[in-house]
């Protein structure tokens, strides 16, 4: 029983979730189409353009989540929400609390991490993610940050 009421928290979770991402999108919609109005000066045209080029990515990235929480709601709705996609045991309250739209337990997505994969399109999407994550912390790259193999 503990199990379901956790799953009933995490449910009405990603329903907020799913309206705040859907209320953002729709923000970056209306600024990308109002950002550029009557500019004349070529620095603010250089900025409205990398503005609308950071709303975009960002956007992009939320459309990419809010996908992912609509298929845990999805499966929630199904029956199969909790299950891993992929071996099909249960994955733990702790990691769903963590990662509520998660499709995979840890093992599995140890293993997909591993091989380079993305679950949902096959190919692992770390440029967005390190520019994304960069982008919420608001900090400066260091050399000590970068990892070149030689």
């Amino acid at each position: 029983m503990a199990r379901k009421d956790a799953l009933l928290r995490l449910h009405q979770r990603l329903l907020t979730q799913r309206d705040d991402l859907r209320r953002k999108l729709g923000l970056h919609v209306d600024a990308s189409s109002s950002a550029g109005t009557g500019t004349s000066d070529v620095g603010d045209i250089a900025f409205d353009g990398a503005e609308k080029e950071i709303n975009s990515q960002l956007a992009a990235l939320e459309t990419r989540e809010l996908r992912k929480i609509e298929r845990a709601i999805e499966a929630i709705r199904e029956g199969r929400y909790g299950k891993c996609e992929l071996c099909g045991r249960s994955i733990p309250i702790t990691r769903l609390r963590a990662l509520p739209y998660t499709p995979s337990c840890v093992e599995c997505q140890r293993k997909q991490e591993e091989s380079g994969e993305d679950f949902e399109s096959g190919i692992a999407d770390w440029e967005s993610a390190i520019e994304y994550q960069s982008r919420e912390t608001d900090r400066e790259l260091t050399l000590s940050d970068l990892h070149i193999d030689s």
